[in-house]
């Protein structure tokens, strides 16, 4: 990419380019790109973003324990300084034969000339109960934060049932609806809906549907995975979130895959200024212990 990129739409700081396409990734709300542009912005995404972005494990199979790892980033020094770090992982582990405990976490950090565009954790963890019946029981607790929505802490503890639609060695799908408490902490105290102005904590009861998949096609050359929910609040209908995760991976090896990622997220609630919506499209590869 030439040094005389130049965006006729908005005017970027005068950083390098790859700084430039990178503030742009980092403030994706704030900035728009044009359309002329848009290739070679998925092409940076590409040569630069290797996102290590974790297979879903199934709790249903057999094996004891199943575990995927992700590390990475970007460095850049001298008149720009940038710094971009991506970590995730997933372990599914059997401790009883009839228990399985599953985990997910994953950590994001981002900043461009020392100053912090994102850092955000993420903790997903699940017991289920007999997970290899049809229908089955499963507790669950998360913990999240959220640097660029304002989030400081959100806690969310439950239970529910999972529902298993389809089961094959190549292919599932499962439904899942639970109940769960959540306590959210905010930096600040007004929000898009006005409503809420005044309150640094939100605390509801909320349920969530879940659908999530697995299909293995063409001999297993294409791997395709969704898992998306809807999560109203039991006690406020304008209180509520969803998430899309849609995947398309690309076996190179037995334990490595190439992965296209897209994410679509959603909340009803955020704080003043802020937008409802994000999305990403990511590229990168699965690493798997299995």
């Amino acid at each position: 990419m030439s040094s005389d990129f130049k965006p006729k739409r908005q005017q970027l700081p005068k950083h390098s380019p790859i700084s430039r396409f990178l503030f742009v990734c980092a403030h994706s709300q704030e900035i728009i790109i044009p359309k002329k542009n848009i290739s070679i912005k998925f092409l940076f995404f590409f040569l630069l973003f290797p996102l290590l972005l974790s297979a879903q494990i199934n709790e249903s199979d057999t094996l004891k324990v199943k575990a995927n790892l992700s590390l990475t980033g970007f460095w850049q020094a001298g008149n720009v300084e940038t710094q971009i770090f991506r970590a995730k992982s997933e372990v599914s582990y059997k401790p009883f034969k009839k228990w399985v405990f599953k985990t997910t976490n994953s950590y994001v950090y981002q900043a461009f000339d020392n100053k912090k565009a994102d850092e955000d954790i993420l903790s997903l963890n699940f017991i289920y109960f007999n997970p290899e019946r049809r229908i089955y029981p499963l507790v669950l607790g998360f913990v999240s934060t959220n640097f660029r929505r304002e989030i400081s802490s959100r806690q969310l503890m439950g239970a529910g049932f999972n529902f298993q639609v389809l089961q094959h060695k190549n292919y599932w799908l499962k439904l899942a609806l639970t109940s769960e408490h959540e306590h959210t902490s905010f930096n600040k105290t007004r929000f898009n809906l006005t409503a809420y102005n005044g309150q640094q904590t939100i605390n509801t009861f909320r349920t969530t549907l879940w659908v999530s998949g697995k299909y293995h096609l063409l001999k297993n050359k294409i791997v395709l995975s969704h898992e998306s929910y809807i999560q109203p609040s039991l006690e406020d209908g304008d209180n509520y979130r969803w998430q899309a995760d849609l995947g398309m991976e690309l076996p190179i090896w037995k334990f490595l895959n190439f992965k296209i990622n897209y994410v679509h997220t959603f909340e009803s609630i955020v704080v003043e200024d802020q937008k409802q919506e994000d999305q990403m499209l990511t590229f990168g590869f699965t690493l798997k212990s299995y």
